[in-house]
């Protein structure tokens, strides 16, 4: 038997078995279908794989859901080498781009159209609408035809087909392609040329000819493979000039070893041209790619929407550019007509009708947060509360409709057992869908779930009592204006007063032998200019702005020395949390919250650090420190205004440190984040979220005017700069209007005493030099 070469197992599992024989005879084995990664030169060296491998289309699947914010995906594979080898890369590449496989469907390659039925009704009752179908041509054909037949194939699914598909698209039947539409496929790009046009027709003569019966189709990539494969052996014989070879196998399985295997190998390894399916060109044993196509099924036949190129991303048209953006983009992609023949793009997920409720986790907590009863007549769980209507509400902003259902988590549990922790730690072990409470916001637990975006303020924040004051300071009526604003007002005075100094002259007059009264007279007039009957229209005009501008001045004045003294009154007992170390001061946490770790952080001696519920705060808050109470209560900002509205004028909120809010917790890449957290955003920019605030938290008026931070601020001249800057120009017009017409008068008059001295001049000289007879 002479062997020199083996060219062709098509299948995965035939090329492991063949390549071993190869690799311990030396004879090179080369496949230009067997596309499994679990097939490596690096492991069988005289395995050549003149195809690509199917993890090369990873990344334009990836980069594809990644185009259309897909959030989970399911594979659907052949349980064979070839269906498994690539799906462990596929879940890399998509946990790299956060995206989920919640579940992985494999279907044995002897199974019935019953069984894949039975498969695909099993994925219906799931929420992903997202399938990456990994198949050989003959497994995807019965699979889309039975997608069709259970209504798959409908609007709201995605398929996307691999090259394993894809590849032999042009030679699937009418009725599978039918089935096929609205389908995405990812295949190899070939680029047009004038020998690939003239091989295809020599083919489609060729089969015509030795199969009249059968329609011609177009030659699949396999085709184009297998002729580049023959011509690259037959030139790397020809390099090696190979001399024939035999040997027989012997029934104890001893193998000849083929001598010019070693240098054969090499030639073909560094075999390099221009083929029928692009550059020919062998790395690590197996054919470099350029470029992928992706193709839309249409009816019965096929569209491009795009491609991709690895250092391009994808793009509607092929370029050569090197400094082109990598895209992920859905820009770059050409419009998809969908299953159904739909053109919105399908979300990727939905509730199923016959499928179970979204599982939404209640606690009991406080009742204006949340509260958890049981329905008497059906023993349904109800809740009620302010995080209630918010997820309700957002619930009903969604574009779609989500039927929920509520169960309560601890039910029958003393409270002390009930930890928010576990509560949270339930939607990671899958026993609910989301979890809604007043759950705050923190780094461990977005370990395990997705938060949405927060529903209410952030931070940590001190309770403390407010005491009041005596008024010792003598220079208080110096403060409602900065000093620059006090400045700006006496300049404001003097210049206006000059101004209008200037625009009577009726006033200059009797002063310009007594100058020590014109700074008395200025002030008068900026002050009191507008109780003169007998003002220009000029100075009329600057004294009513002034006038204007000072009683505003005043009363703003007023209302900030009347805001400091009523603020003076009501000083907090403590305004430094590091005060409270200093002294020693008990300091007391809500039972349960993570605020007690934040206080160990912050250096507080735990014997210092008591625990305990909101009911009781006022009254630890009352014994104060001495008194086996505590000085100040350190709790998270909702709970500190739930308090305030109930203890209003009595305590007072010192802010101390910034957390995240209150969110709802779901199961790490749930779709439902990203919109839910849109909603919450639209109803805080409307007023939905102020109309549910108002609704459980009835005092927030009294809340707000105890908590806001103690002391009053003194006004600035930034406050006034528009009425400044209006008011002069108001002078500087009245004066530029002023000085223009004074300035006119004066023009005119002094050109006609001109032209009168002029005159008279002439009137003389002929007097006295009369004209010679």
């Amino acid at each position: 038997m002479t062997v020199e070469a083996i060219m062709g197992p098509q299948k995965s599992t035939q090329a492991v078995i063949v390549s071993q024989i190869g690799n311990k005879s030396q004879v090179p084995v080369i496949s230009f279908s067997a596309t499994s990664p679990t097939l490596s030169s690096l492991n069988v060296p005289y395995f050549v794989r003149a195809t690509i491998n199917d993890t090369t289309q990873v990344k334009t699947i990836t980069s594809l859901i990644k185009a259309y914010g897909w959030r989970e995906v399911v594979p659907i594979y052949e349980d064979t080498d070839f269906g498994r080898g690539v799906i462990p890369y596929l879940a890399d590449s998509l946990q790299e781009i956060d995206v989920q496989i919640p579940y992985r469907s494999f279907i044995s390659i002897s199974s019935t159209n019953d069984q894949i039925q039975k498969e695909l009704y099993k994925l219906q009752t799931m929420q992903t609408r997202v399938f990456i179908v990994h198949m050989s041509s003959s497994m995807g054909s019965a699979l889309f035809l039975n997608a069709k037949k259970v209504g798959m194939m409908s609007e709201g699914y995605v398929w996307i087909m691999t090259n394993g598909v894809t590849n032999m698209i042009d030679s699937f039947n009418s009725s599978v392609i039918r089935a096929m539409s609205g389908a995405l496929g990812v295949r190899l790009y070939v680029p047009e040329t004038e020998e690939l046009d003239n091989f295809t027709t020599r083919w489609k003569t060729r089969f015509q000819e030795n199969n009249p019966q059968e329609i011609s189709s177009e030659p699949s990539i396999y085709v184009f493979w297998a002729y580049d494969t023959i011509y690259a052996l037959a030139m790397a014989v020809e390099n090696v000039g190979v001399q024939t070879q035999s040997g027989n196998f012997t029934t104890s399985g001893h193998l000849p070893v083929f001598p010019n295997g070693p240098q054969l190998l090499q030639a073909l390894l560094h075999i390099k041209f221009a083929g029928l399916s692009g550059k020919f060109e062998l790395i690590d044993g197996q054919l470099q790619y350029s470029s992928f196509e992706i193709i839309n099924v249409i009816g019965q036949g096929i569209r491009n929407i795009g491609y991709w190129r690895e250092k391009q991303g994808l793009s509607k048209q092929l370029m050569d550019a090197d400094n082109k953006t990598y895209s992920t983009l859905l820009q770059d992609l050409n419009p998809v007509i969908w299953p159904g023949e739909s053109i919105i793009v399908p979300k990727g997920w939905e509730i199923p009708v016959s499928g179970r409720k979204l599982r939404v986790g209640v606690v009991n907590s406080f009742s204006e947060f949340i509260q958890v009863d049981k329905d008497p007549l059906t023993g349904a769980t109800k809740a009620s509360g302010y995080a209630v209507d918010v997820f309700e509400e957002a619930i009903k902003k969604l574009p779609y409709s989500v039927p929920f259902e509520y169960q309560q988590f601890g039910a029958g549990l003393p409270a002390t057992l009930v930890t928010y922790n576990d509560f949270v730690y339930q939607v990671y072990l899958g026993n609910y869908d989301v979890a809604i409470g007043d759950i705050t916001i923190r780094y461990n637990r977005t370990l395990y779930v997705d938060f949405s975006m927060p529903y209410t303020d952030s931070g940590v924040a001190m309770i403390v009592p407010v005491k009041q004051v005596e008024h010792k300071n003598a220079l208080i009526f110096f403060k409602p204006f900065s000093i620059y604003l006090w400045l700006a007002c006496f300049g404001f005075v003097i210049i206006t007063g000059i101004i209008i100094w200037i625009l009577e002259p009726d006033i200059r007059k009797p002063l310009r032998d007594s100058k020590s009264k014109h700074l008395e007279v200025i002030l008068q007039l900026s002050l009191f200019a507008y109780q003169r009957e007998n003002l220009s229209v000029y100075s009329r005009i600057v004294a009513i702005a002034s006038a204007g501008f000072l009683l505003i001045l005043t009363s703003s004045y007023t209302a900030n020395l009347s805001s400091m003294l009523t603020v003076q009154n009501l000083q907090p007992t403590v305004t430094d949390i590091n005060d409270l170390i200093k002294n020693g001061d008990y300091v007391g946490y809500e039972g349960g919250s993570f605020v007690e770790g934040l206080l160990l952080q912050l250096h507080f001696d735990k014997s210092k650090i008591r625990s305990l519920s909101l009911d009781n705060f006022a009254q630890a808050l009352d014994k104060g420190s001495a008194n086996g109470g505590v000085a100040a209560i350190v709790d998270e900002v909702p709970y500190i205004k739930l308090f305030l509205a109930k203890h209003c004028n009595l305590y007072t909120m010192i802010p101390i440190h910034k957390s995240a809010g209150f969110g709802f917790a779901f199961k790490k890449g749930s779709p439902l984040v990203p919109d839910i957290s849109q909603a919450i955003l639209n109803m805080s920019d409307g007023d939905e979220m102020m109309r549910i605030e108002k609704t459980w938290f009835e005092d927030q008026n009294c809340q707000n005017s105890s908590s806001n931070n103690v002391g009053s601020n003194s006004l600035h001249f930034l406050s006034f700069w528009e009425l400044f800057t209006l008011n002069g120009a108001i002078s500087i017009i009245s004066l530029l209007v002023f000085a223009i017409i004074f300035l006119y008068k004066n023009w005119h008059k002094s050109t006609e005493v001109t032209h009168f001295e002029s005159g008279s001049s002439q009137d003389g000289n002929e007097t006295v030099n009369p004209s010679p007879p």
